[in-house]
């Protein structure tokens, strides 16, 4: 758990970037706003995760699952966050399974690849051999 109070908060360049892209060109917040802000949604994640927290004990589980989230956002009157933030786990999934799909395709193509280089390395130790044998039976017919 958190040591001091000032361990809850967000990371200040995460709350900048976040203000910076809801606010038009040309606009300044001062820095006693940035702190207000950073602090409110600091309590809004708490707040959230408990809630959350509330629907996995109900559910006699120790890890949260975004079902326990969507939940929490309807319990704290949050509704019409429940859509997009659906849509948004949608598209991570999405994400996720393309980026799984493309690592075992990468795995197998890569695999494929040491079997052809092995086979390779084999049918030249087989020429290899194949030459040497030709020239001991040389020798032999010399002799």
């Amino acid at each position: 758990m958190a040591e001091r109070p000032e361990d809850l908060n967000l990371p200040n360049a995460v709350i900048t970037r976040i203000i910076k892209e809801a606010l038009p060109d040309g606009v300044n917040i001062s820095k006693e706003a940035r702190s207000a802000i950073s602090r409110a949604a600091s309590v809004f994640v708490l707040y959230a995760t408990s809630c959350a927290n509330n629907f996995a004990m109900k559910g006699k589980r120790k890890t949260l699952n975004a079902g326990d989230v969507l939940s929490a956002m309807e319990e704290m009157e949050f509704q019409q966050f429940v859509a997009p933030l659906k849509e948004s786990l949608e598209v991570y999934r999405r994400e996720q399974k393309g980026k799984k799909e493309a690592r075992k395709d990468k795995d197998k193509k890569a695999d494929s690849e040491e079997q052809d280089k092995s086979q390779e390395e084999e049918n030249e130790d087989d020429d290899e051999r194949m030459e040497e044998e030709e020239q001991n039976d040389e020798e032999e017919v010399d002799n």
